[in-house]
């Protein structure tokens, strides 16, 4: 449980003004906060296994050669081109 004068202690090493009427609220909210992270650190984790909780051996699809488009109607579009590459401009200077 989160006491008062720790709520005080950390308001100060943090530099934060806290007003005498938050100090309740605040108490009870990092106590929950706590609880929480508690509840979260002793959740089992034994026997599970995330790495492959789908039970999927191979997702990826075989790779296919396909036709490309025509380059020189790509760059028929294109302000600039050179040896059938995009120019652009550099903006790093």
């Amino acid at each position: 449980m989160v006491s008062k004068e720790e709520i005080m202690k950390v308001a100060i090493l943090s530099k934060l003004f806290v007003a005498d009427d938050e100090i309740d609220s605040l108490t009870k909210d990092m106590g929950e906060i706590i609880a929480f992270a508690d509840t979260i650190n002793n959740a089992a984790d034994e026997g599970t296994d995330f790495d492959n909780i789908n039970n999927l051996s191979n997702v990826l699809r075989e790779d296919e050669v396909v036709a490309s488009y025509d380059r020189e109607k790509i760059l028929a579009n294109a302000k600039d081109s050179d040896e059938g590459c995009f120019l652009v401009k550099n903006i790093m200077k």
